[in-house]
């Protein structure tokens, strides 16, 4: 017996699995939210991941995918509408733009706030064990927490997170947020009265943020609209077009500013120490180094997006808000 029914198995604690949980509401794709991750025995979960991670999407005909953006983007291709590509290159680039960012800088964000203070990682860790047992008792509850804490503890260095770059994290999350302020005060999503590609990888991620000690008191006290629009996320809806570029520019050009100064060298830092083989890389951000051991993974993205900017290059319009913001430097450039 078959369905139109997709199982998708995910965290509550995992933001690439509220990035496409988002989006299947906001599609109204029927789905069933099955709750998994690494180390279930779920036979059903483990003969469709490929690898021990979420979020893991099945299709009705049995079909497993992992990775958010794949996921997206071949539900896409079956569920057109509503759009969430805003029309034109110029926004269509920089949505897809703001997706990676969301993806990868945000991710960096989240995680280091979320496991490197010791408060951040004792409120993670409880809240872990509750979501994975189906019991009250609180001697199994701790037992539980310190397994969470021990796999957990020194794994900053995934994001880059250490004793070093944790404050320069911090920072780099409150002016992002202080940015994201005064655009989400005028509108609901980042291009208008609906969500784009872009709006779903980046909520995910502050949307988490917001859900720990450090993340969710810095959100509440400088970004109120940033949070509105977080929990907006979590069932959104089109209430209207997406805007055009001379209403989204007076407060979007500051935040592709913040792309280009932090998120596209660090990208290409990591990119070209992952070509030399690098065990770690330094660069320079806003005037201060930055030092993380390489993360494989987006090197592949970085080249996607490189491609994808390179075959819309010859727009004068979106190469002019790339020079000016700082991003064309690092798109039209090549690993060293």
């Amino acid at each position: 017996m078959t369905t139109n029914t997709y199982t998708l198995y995910g965290s509550e604690m995992s933001p690439y699995s509220h990035k496409v949980r988002s989006y299947m509401r906001y599609k109204r794709i029927a789905h069933r939210w099955v709750p998994s991750g690494p180390g279930s025995t779920d036979p059903d979960y483990k003969k469709h991941a490929r690898v021990p991670i979420v979020p893991t999407l099945v299709s009705p005909d049995g079909v497993g995918q992992q990775d958010s953006t794949p996921i997206l983007e071949t539900l896409d291709q079956q569920f057109p509408e509503p759009g969430i590509h805003p029309p034109g290159a110029l926004l269509g680039f920089v949505s897809t733009l703001l997706e990676e960012f969301g993806d990868e800088w945000g991710n960096k964000l989240m995680f280091s706030q979320r496991w490197y203070r010791e408060l951040d990682m004792a409120a993670s860790c409880s809240r872990a064990a509750i979501l994975m047992l189906k019991t009250t008792v609180k001697a199994d509850l701790d037992a539980r927490a310190a397994l969470v804490r021990g796999r957990m503890s020194g794994r900053g260095h995934f994001v880059g997170s250490s004793d070093a770059t944790a404050p320069l994290i911090e920072r780099y999350y409150v002016e992002l947020l202080d940015l994201l302020q005064p655009h989400f005060r005028t509108r609901k999503y980042l291009f208008g009265a609906r969500p784009s590609f872009a709006d779903f990888a980046l909520y995910a991620q502050l949307y988490h943020a917001a859900s720990d000690p450090t993340g969710g008191a810095g959100m509440r006290a400088r970004g109120p609209a940033v949070l509105d629009w977080c929990l907006r996320m979590v069932e959104p809806r089109e209430d209207g077009p997406f805007e055009d570029w001379p209403s989204l520019a007076p407060t979007m050009t500051p935040l592709l500013a913040y792309v280009g100064r932090y998120f596209l060298p660090w990208s290409q830092a990591n990119a070209d120490a992952l070509t030399r083989g690098a065990d770690a890389f330094s660069v320079q951000l806003a005037g201060e180094a930055y030092t993380q051991p390489p993360q494989k993974y987006h090197a592949k993205s970085l080249a996607a997006l490189k491609q994808k900017y390179q075959a819309i290059i010859d727009n004068a319009a979106l190469s002019a808000l790339m020079l000016e913001t700082g991003c064309a430097k690092i798109l039209t450039s090549e690993h060293k």
